[in-house]
C-alpha cells in the first residue's frame, strides 16, 4: 500500500521538511509515505483552484481521506485500525491537506473519509508533520513496536 500526502504549499521552511522527512523515511516499504506538493492558488481563487490541482494529483482508484476540521476525530489506536483497514482494502490512500482557504467542496465530495486532527486550526505546513508522525505511530502500534506508549 502506498500512502500519498497531497498538500497545498511549496517551499516549506527547513523545519517543516525535516519534520516530515524524519517520520516519512521511517515508514516501511510496504506502507511507504510520499508527498505531493500543490502550489498555493492566486489570491481570490483559493480552495477552488487548489482543489482542481489536488484532484488532478490523486489517482482515480485511491481511497481518499480529507483532513478536515469537521471530519471524525480518531484516537491514535483508531488511526492504527484505519491503517490496518486501508491495508486490507488493497487500495492506495491519498490524504488531502488544504491550504490557507481549506479544501474545496470538490475535494470534500471526492473523499471516502474525513479525518479531523483536532477542533483547533493548525497551520497547513504543521499538519504535514503531525500526519506523518501519527501514521508512523499507527504503524508501530500494528507492529507492537515500543514507540507508542499509551
Amino acid at each position: 500500500m502506498q500512502l500519498r500526502l497531497v498538500a497545498v504549499g511549496t517551499k516549506m521552511p527547513a523545519w517543516v521538511q525535516q519534520g516530515y522527512t524524519g517520520f516519512a523515511t521511517r515508514m516501511p516499504r510496504e506502507c511507504q509515505l510520499s508527498l505531493t506538493e500543490i502550489p498555493i492558488a492566486r489570491k481570490g481563487r483559493g480552495a477552488t483552484e487548489e482543489g482542481e490541482r489536488i484532484l488532478a494529483a490523486v489517482p482515480q482508484k485511491d481511497l481518499v481521506v480529507a483532513l478536515e476540521v469537521t471530519g471524525r476525530p480518531w484516537s491514535t489506536e483508531q488511526l492504527a485500525q484505519q491503517l490496518e483497514n486501508w491495508r486490507g482494502s488493497g487500495r492506495n490512500v491519498s490524504l488531502l491537506i488544504g491550504g490557507p482557504d481549506g479544501l474545496s467542496d470538490a475535494c470534500r465530495d471526492r473523499a471516502d473519509q474525513k479525518w479531523s486532527l483536532s477542533p483547533l486550526t493548525f497551520p497547513h505546513a504543521l499538519v504535514r508533520i503531525i500526519v506523518a508522525e501519527q501514521l508512523y505511530r499507527a504503524w508501530t502500534i500494528l507492529q507492537n513496536h515500543p514507540y507508542h506508549r499509551p
